[in-house]
């Protein structure tokens, strides 16, 4: 594989779905996130000549999705809703009321993501739904690994205050009724 382009289109291969779900995550919406998935994996065979720069080949093409999603953001455009209205007469098999918690409780995440500052927010998503090592999400954001390390450390714990405040305010209201 001496040919750049083709080890590129490798590492795109063996990166998409973790890169899929970073996107996805990172654009806030799925359409919006294939989308930034599509214009990645352009830019990243379209430059393929400067992958061997890079200290690691899935950090450079994380960088990629994540410098294209910083430009989006600075041109004005707005994320979806990440939660898609789920009506529970859809819902196929299993507990109903389970699978109805079990969404609400994934749009909460969401939500409480999407107001994390967008340094931890970030990390946060390179490490979890990209599945990228310390080392790696450095190299994407072209930041040190005791960056990565802090804002990762106060992402979750500001995720954490979010989602518990969010139940405390369930509970009141639950009280109320």
């Amino acid at each position: 594989m001496s040919d750049p382009a083709e080890h590129v289109r490798g590492a795109l291969l063996a990166s998409l779905p973790r890169l899929r779900a970073f996107t996805r995550a990172l654009a806030g919406s799925s359409p919006e996130g294939d989308d930034l998935l599509q214009a990645t994996c352009e830019r990243a065979l379209e430059r393929a000549h400067q992958a061997a720069a890079a200290a690691t080949l899935q950090g450079w093409i994380f960088r990629i999705a994540y410098n294209l999603h910083l430009d989006r953001l600075r041109a004005g455009r707005r994320r979806g809703d990440m939660a898609e209205p789920v009506d529970p007469d859809t819902l196929q098999g299993g507990d109903a009321e389970a699978e109805v918690e079990a969404t609400l409780m994934l749009a909460a995440v969401q939500r409480a993501i999407d107001r994390l500052p967008e340094d931890q927010r970030s990390v946060l998503l390179l490490v979890s739904a990209g599945g990228l090592s310390y080392a790696a999400a450095a190299d994407a954001l072209d930041v040190p690994v005791g960056t990565v390390m802090s804002r990762l450390h106060r992402g979750r714990q500001a995720l954490q205050h979010l989602l518990a405040r969010r139940s405390v305010a369930a509970m009141a209201m639950a009280v109320r009724r």
